[in-house]
């Protein structure tokens, strides 16, 4: 007989074909893990650290920005259409080698980065991506089900375990990306830096929250886009990096057939057009459409830190060069905030981590718009950056063991859903990007976030009052079997 398990209110069964597994297994399921996050950490420190240098180094007419925008658009769309479709064919781990394939485009347009190239090749980095993270989270889910049956732990417990060891190794990849940029970029430089040709002064007034996406490198020497061939070094070392991430995931990842024998998941059996139905049909959860806001700001807040406070504030007051040692800071805090959340949701739960990034990322919001920086206070650039990336480990740890746990069996459909709504976030912000100035933008975050915050409280109220209805009933019904008896 199949065994059910309690999770977040919610009953997986575990099907007796998961339960064969001997102990040992734990430590392939740990190889397989550690495989795929160090394959996703390499293949994204050539994509971060590219994505990165967007919005200043291809700042000519916003092609950066309009670039980023195409990736997240196409993304859309390829979570949509796609996910359901590549995994049911050619499973999680083939699904996740192939689609690493279609951001090397994205990584050779920086050789002659021009709009009838650069915009391609994002709508090829966007129609991968939704394949790719809808198999990555799949992958995770399954193999923590497949490890609950062999350990004291519960799926709840192991499948945020899982995701915030996923996500240490993917944001580490902010660390060696943006290492290798800063290294070529700052590689030769006169001793005196650049941004100290332009008044402390004037650097206040027009960077910050005052920063306009108008501003030229005549104005702002500081803007001024580094020469070519680095540019174009830094490229070949990032599609040598993709390269190497492909042979790992082919060669050193079990298929995901081994663990889900038994399993009926959400596109089991199912034909192409229904098994896009599946993916839509979700919407119709009441709790899926409440957990879209935070998903929405969550694409929101990367795409801002990524393109508006690359630009605004570290590009505009302290020079190009110097971004990649301030998404260092972000990738390091990010890793060591996504490997922490899990054991202190263990002795917290997830709520109490929930609101401690809601006061954080609100407090981080409103130094911005206070803020005046300039090359003199190199310092604020780091904390503001780590404490960005504490927020957005746990938003993304979180969330994403939320969405798998809200809707057992249908998780291919959840996060299919969850990259969608993230992708509509980013889309969204990189698209308004060039014509907002820095304070509206972060005004628009803050809205968001307040209103993604307020979804997941009616989530977790509703779970609780729930359980709480489940427990009387079972209560009433022992208290009626007993005088029966009696």
């Amino acid at each position: 007989m199949p065994s059910k398990e309690n999770v977040g209110g919610n009953f997986i069964e575990v099907k007796d074909g998961r339960s064969n597994f001997l102990p040992s297994e734990r430590w392939r399921i740990m190889k397989n893990i550690l495989m795929i996050s160090f394959a996703f950490m390499v293949h994204f420190t050539a994509f971060m650290g590219a994505s990165n240098l967007q919005s200043s180094v291809n700042a000519d007419k916003s092609l950066g920005t309009f670039t980023l925008a195409s990736i997240y658009g196409s993304l859309i769309l390829s979570n949509i259409f796609l996910p359901v479709l590549m995994i049911s064919w050619l499973g999680c781990k083939w699904t996740i080698s192939l689609t690493f394939i279609s951001y090397m485009p994205f990584i050779a347009a920086q050789f002659y980065p021009k709009f009838f190239t650069m915009i391609p090749a994002g709508l090829a980095v966007g129609l991968g991506g939704g394949p790719l993270w809808c198999a990555k989270c799949t992958y995770l889910t399954v193999v923590s089900e497949a490890y609950a049956s062999v350990s004291e732990l519960s799926a709840d417990v192991l499948v945020t375990r899982f995701f915030g060891l996923f996500f240490m190794f993917y944001q580490m990849a902010q660390v060696w990306g943006n290492l290798i940029s800063s290294a070529v970029l700052s590689y030769g430089l006169d001793a005196t830096p650049v941004n100290n040709t332009i008044n402390s002064t004037l650097v206040a007034e027009i960077c910050g929250a005052n920063f306009c996406a108008a501003q030229t490198d005549e104005e702002n020497p500081n803007l001024k886009p580094p020469p070519a061939e680095r540019i174009q070094l830094i490229s070949g070392i990032y599609l040598g990096c993709m390269v190497f991430a492909i042979l790992v995931v082919a060669f050193g990842v079990d298929s995901l057939t081994r663990y889900d024998r038994g399993r009926s998941g959400s596109t089991t059996g199912k034909s192409g057009l229904k098994l896009l139905a599946v993916t839509l049909k979700l919407l119709k959860e009441k709790r899926q459409l409440l957990i879209l806001p935070i998903t929405l700001f969550i694409g929101a807040e990367q795409a801002f830190l990524f393109a508006d406070f690359n630009a605004a504030f570290v590009s505009c007051a302290w020079g190009i060069s110097n971004i990649g040692y301030v998404m260092i800071c972000y990738g390091v805090a990010n890793a060591i905030a996504a490997i922490s959340t899990g054991s202190v949701v263990k002795l917290t739960g997830r709520t109490p981590v929930m609101v401690f990034a809601f006061i954080l990322h609100v407090a981080i919001i409103v130094a911005l718009l206070l803020w005046k920086p300039t090359p003199e206070q190199g310092i604020i650039f780091f904390v503001m950056s780590g404490l960005w990336g504490v927020c957005d480990a746990i938003w993304l740890v979180q969330v994403n063991a939320l969405s798998g746990i809200l809707f057992p069996g249908k998780e291919e459909a959840a996060y299919s859903n969850f990259r969608l709504w993230e992708a509509t976030g980013s889309v969204l912000a990189y698209a308004y990007s060039p014509y907002l100035c820095t304070n509206i933008k972060l005004y628009i975050l803050l809205a968001i976030l307040c209103i993604g915050v307020t979804g997941y409280v009616i989530i977790i109220r509703k779970g609780r009052a729930s359980r709480t209805i489940t427990d009387e009933r079972k209560n009433f019904e022992l208290v009626a079997t007993r005088e029966a008896s009696s």
